[in-house]
């Protein structure tokens, strides 16, 4: 194992600290971030460590002890760099914000993974910050929770997403509005490749700072997109593939069924990775009006309108990054968002469905019956997708009748669209071959996760870990959302 520069850190062979942690932000400078101090808390109970992320760094689970967590990521016993609270604004609800920057975490450290890419270990919870706003810098425990719950569930759905390593209770007491308060506090580690956001970006324009922007950019580019950096013309493709990337995970929370909550500028990263969830939502129903944050009053961020907003949130972006890219590049590169998103959006349902990505009309017709179907029906979106799932049969492919019916009473005009779904379907079973069944089963198992991460299993693991202090439920519900 490689030792930092700090060998000190190492002292207790704590294989958390012995990481090789890299100053790479760091050495841009401090007009990027503020060096500050983690809290101090009155307990550390480690309640969920990430055996998959430890192995990803190259550390075998069994030879990390809950212990090495809580002095690391609890206790932060002898950070092995400072602790970085990160600079940044961005556009919340619409309106630019210059009032912003992390104001309860900051960046632990950044070390690589073993295919040698560069991650960043953040922190939620981890005390006040000098834009902690006259904030606690705590994080509820429930957050916690959820966001861990979250992170995993999109992740076995195949969303380019953060993940926690660890969440630690820390024994305050925390008053919130929107909990029962007083309310159990923690301390969340988040595994991403980088905490650079838009509002990274958006704060160096407000300061009038275009040298920073370019230094910023060229580490971006080094850092996350190392294959442009040969290219002469890399900051306009930097933006064409940011504008990708954006796009793409845009179809990935909405194959997922999967609604944000806050998209502003500054919960966007310049890598396209989709992070810091706080009230979000699953959709139990297919319903583009579906709306997660319950402050979100006019349905801005409605589980619908994410392609619009993110198409919005890449146009803010044009300002700062107009000082080092032309205007002509950034409007061409962001003039096939639709075309991305398009693309992305159709493959990731057809593969829920079984299929590759087909180019026959048949295929078209399928998506937007299923869409019109799980709309007018109201049937449970992800109960639909894990039915097809369980109940496909190579027999599908001998009759029409022979495909599942959902388990509902359907009106006349329902019943009518779903035959002809199942005709639809049926017609692209027979037009594969029969070597392909096994790949569309295949397919199914992979793209619809058996259990759906929908707010009454939250709401009843909860209820167990505040009544009880049962975590049963917990550790049950991130099994099953792992199938």
């Amino acid at each position: 194992m490689v030792l930092t520069d700090s060998a000190h850190s190492c002292d207790r062979a704590n294989p958390l600290l012995c990481l090789n942690y890299e100053p790479v932000l760091e050495l841009l400078g401090d007009d990027y971030y503020d060096i500050v101090a983690a809290a101090e808390f009155p307990l550390k109970i480690l309640w969920f460590r990430n055996e998959d992320l430890l192995q990803s760094l190259g550390l075998e689970p069994a030879q990390v002890a809950d212990e090495d967590f809580v002095a690391a990521f609890g206790q932060f016993q002898t950070p092995p760099r400072p602790l970085l609270a990160l600079r940044y604004h961005g556009y919340q609800f619409g309106e630019y914000n210059p009032f912003l920057g992390d104001g309860r975490g900051f960046l632990y450290g950044q070390v690589r993974g073993l295919a040698g890419d560069l991650y960043d270990l953040g922190t939620k919870g981890s005390g006040t910050t000098p834009y902690s706003r006259g904030g606690d810098g705590r994080l509820t425990l429930k957050g916690g929770v959820r966001e861990v719950l979250a992170a995993e569930a999109l992740h076995r759905a195949g969303v380019r997403t953060s993940r926690c390593l660890s969440l630690i209770e820390t024994g305050e007491q925390l008053w919130r509005g929107d909990e029962p308060s007083p309310t159990r506090s923690s301390v969340m580690v988040r595994m991403q490749r980088s905490h650079i956001r838009f509002g990274t970006f958006e704060r160096l324009h407000h300061c009038d700072r275009k040298d920073l922007i370019a230094i910023l950019l060229d580490h971006v580019i080094e850092q996350y997109y190392p294959h442009l950096q040969p290219q002469r013309d890399r900051y306009a493709q930097f933006y064409a593939e940011l504008v990708q990337r954006v796009a793409e995970l845009a179809a990935q929370w909405m194959a997922a069924g999967f609604c944000h909550g806050v998209l502003n500028t500054d919960n966007m990263a310049i890598t396209g990775e989709s992070f810091d969830y706080g009230p979000y939502a699953f959709i139990p129903t297919y319903d583009p009006r579906f709306t997660a944050a319950y402050f979100d009053y006019f349905g801005r961020y409605s589980y619908g309108n994410q392609p619009a907003i993110c198409h919005w949130n890449l146009e803010m972006l044009q300002a700062p990054l107009s000082r080092v890219i032309s205007f002509a590049d950034l409007e061409a590169g962001l003039g096939k968002f639709d075309q991305y998103y398009t693309q992305a959006y159709r493959q990731r349902m057809l593969h829920k469905l079984g299929f590759e990505n087909l180019s026959t009309p048949e295929a078209e017709d399928l998506l937007q019956l299923t869409l019109k179907f799980l709309q007018h029906s109201q049937i449970g979106y992800h109960h639909f997708f894990t039915e097809l799932r369980q109940q496909f049969s190579p027999i599908w492919r001998e009759t029409v009748e022979s495909i599942f019916d959902p388990n509902l009473s359907l009106n006349d005009d329902l019943k009518t669209l779903w035959q002809q779904w199942k005709i639809v379907y049926f017609n692209l079973l027979l037009g594969s071959p029969e070597s392909e069944l096994g790949l569309i089963s295949e397919r199914l198992r992979i793209y619809n996760p058996i259990t759906a991460l929908l707010r009454p299993e939250i709401e009843a693991i909860w209820k167990l870990i505040v009544e009880e202090d049962d975590w049963s439920g917990f550790y049950d519900l991130l099994h099953r959302i792992r199938m």
